[in-house]
Formats: structure tokens, sequence, C-alpha cells
């Protein structure tokens, strides 16, 4: 009897702080703290919808979804994330001495950050587009181009090449290149707010502050 009675207050006290956390107001805006020339954080909603931000420099970034608590843990989950973040826009033989990517946009800043890879049974080559947009390869045998936009080193885009004979290719960026998508995303529930990742700086732990 002793040892239910207490199994019995233990499982009460367990129920009476589970039922604090679950009543706690999340609500509100939580900024990244400890980084220096960073601006980060979360909006969370009333509606269950949240904003994501930031900002390093010339970069912003944003992105946006749903939240939930599940226990100690907040949980931030986007729409899914597109399959690539680059349009081929047209491939035509172009000229036969080079393969010659293009990347076009209105934002000519920011032409010149795009990386291009381009593969074959042999291996493959990397090169930076110029101002314009423009990355040339020595005439070879592509098999695959790969592209990453240097601002969003998120993940790269690979688009098979189906038709030996073309050697130009044009490309232009998707609207999301620059959103930042959740899937599943935890953070720890704390005293003055949440712990754990970051989205986009892997492999560390920070402190998000809820503002007063």
């Amino acid at each position: 009897m002793q040892k239910l009675g207490l199994f019995g207050i233990l499982l009460l006290i367990s129920w009476h702080m589970d039922a604090q956390t679950n009543s706690r107001d999340y609500t509100g805006e939580y900024y990244l703290r400890g980084v220096m020339e960073t601006a980060s954080g979360f909006k969370l909603n009333p509606d269950s919808s949240f904003q994501f931000f930031f900002s390093y420099g010339a970069l912003d970034r944003m992105g946006s979804g749903k939240w939930t608590v599940r226990g100690n843990e907040l949980i931030l989950n986007s729409r899914p994330r597109p399959p690539l973040d680059f349009k081929l826009v047209s491939s035509t033989a172009g000229d036969a001495k080079n393969i010659t990517i293009r990347i076009s946009d209105p934002n000519q800043n920011i032409l010149r950050y795009v990386d291009c890879t381009v593969s074959s049974a042999k291996g493959s080559t990397t090169l930076t587009t110029d101002h314009d947009g423009y990355a040339r390869f020595p005439l070879s045998k592509v098999d695959s181009i790969g592209l990453i936009f240097t601002w969003c080193p998120d993940r790269v885009s690979y688009f098979k090449v189906t038709n030996s004979a073309h050697h130009y290719f044009e490309f232009r960026f998707e609207p999301w290149i620059a959103e930042v998508f959740f899937d599943n995303f935890k953070l720890n529930i704390d005293k003055e707010g949440f712990e754990g990742p970051h989205p986009l700086m892997a492999d560390k732990r920070f402190h998000y502050e809820k503002a007063r």
C-alpha cells in the first residue's frame, strides 16, 4: 500500500507539472541570444502559426508554418519544400566551344553568387558565375548540372542533361530560394524561452529568449 501511495503521489506531481507546462502561454516573440552580428528568432501566434526570420549582413531569410507543444518540446512545421530551387528556362546547342550556364534574374546584384557544377562519368568541375550570371566550362560530355546559391547554401539543385547536343543552359531562381523550411523542427522549453538548434546554423545549440 505504501508503494502504491508513493507511486500515486509521483504520478500526481508529474501530472501537475505537465498541466502547468501545457497551460503556459507560448505566444509572443523569441529572439536568438549570444550570436554576434546575427539577428534571428520566431514569432508564435495565437492561431498556432509562426514566422521565422534570420538576418546576417545583407542576407535576410524568412519562414513560416504551424507550431505545437508536445511535452517539453516546441515543434515547428512548414509546407513541404519544393524539389528544386532553380528552374531550367531553356537549353540549346549554343556555342560549340563551351558548356555555358547562365543565371537570369531581374536583380542583377545576385547573379554572381551561384556555384555551378557540371558532372560526368569522368568527374565534376565547379565554377562560380560572373557578374553577368555566366559560368563557362570547357566543352565535354555532361550528364548533370548542379546549382547552389551561395547565400542560401542549404542544398544543391540537380538537373539531368538529356540532350547531349545541348551546350547552353539558362536557369532562373525560384521565388522560394531564400525561404526557410521546417520539418518537425524541435526546441526544448525552458523558463526564459527555448533551447536547441538553429535551422541555418548546424552543430550548435542556441537559446531563444522571449521578448518582454
